[in-house]
C-alpha cells in the first residue's frame, strides 16, 4: 500500500479520535440536557465521518470501491442532525429545565390568551 495513503488514513484516525474524545468529555462535563445534546452530536459526527473517510481511502488503495463506507457516511450525516432535532423538540415539549444563562431581554414574554 502507498505510504502516503497510510499516513493520511492515520492522520484521519487521529483527528477522529480527537473529535470523539471531545464529544465524550462534553457529554460528561456539560450541565443540562440541551448542552449535552450538542457536544456528542457534532463531535461524534465529525469523528465517525473521519474514520469512514480513512476507511474509504484504504479501501480505494486496495482496489475495492468504498461504496459501503460512503453510504454509511451519508446516512450518518443525514440522521444525526435529524435525531438531535427530534430529541430537542421532545425536551422542549416536556419542558425540561435549562441551566443556560440567558439575559432577561432575550427571553420572549409569554402571551396571555
Amino acid at each position: 500500500m502507498n505510504p502516503l495513503i497510510e499516513w493520511l488514513a492515520a492522520a484521519l484516525i487521529v483527528i477522529a479520535a480527537f473529535f470523539l474524545l471531545v464529544g465524550a468529555v462534553g457529554l460528561i462535563r456539560l450541565s443540562d440536557f440541551y448542552m449535552r445534546l450538542h457536544a456528542p452530536t457534532k463531535a461524534s459526527t465529525l469523528g465517525v465521518g473521519s474514520i469512514l473517510v480513512a476507511s474509504m481511502l484504504v479501501a480505494g488503495s486496495q482496489g475495492r470501491p468504498g461504496v459501503a463506507e460512503l453510504l454509511i457516511t451519508l446516512f450518518l450525516f443525514v440522521t444525526a442532525p435529524v435525531s438531535a432535532n427530534l430529541m430537542a423538540q421532545a425536551a422542549l415539549h416536556l419542558a425540561l429545565p435549562s441551566r443556560a444563562q440567558v439575559p432577561p431581554d432575550v427571553v420572549p414574554e409569554r402571551r396571555q390568551d
